[in-house]
């Protein structure tokens, strides 16, 4: 059994309010964990408005599968224009 988790520190440019800042990352939790095999969540820089720290966690038995899927998270983040990864850490158990 693999798990990976990544953590990657975001910034919101655009991001005038905490309204708007969740806004944006719950579209992108939810998105991440809707039918696939992955946890996601708002880990840090919960009161920043135009900063946070988002987790996402997969469970599997090869470790290319877990890469996908996380990868596939990653990608979620990177394809919004109004949120840029500063910083991402992959950690594997």
């Amino acid at each position: 059994m693999i798990v990976g988790v990544v953590r990657c520190e975001c910034i919101l440019f655009s991001a005038h309010s905490l309204k708007e800042k969740r806004s944006v990352v719950q579209s992108i939790l939810r998105k991440a964990v809707h039918g696939h095999n992955l946890s996601a969540s708002e880990i840090a820089y919960q009161d920043a408005w135009q900063h946070t720290e988002l987790a996402f966690a997969c469970v599997g038995s090869a470790r290319t599968a877990v890469e996908h899927e996380l990868s596939r998270a990653l990608s979620l983040v990177d394809f919004r224009t109004e949120i840029e990864r500063v910083h991402t850490i992959y950690e594997w158990f």
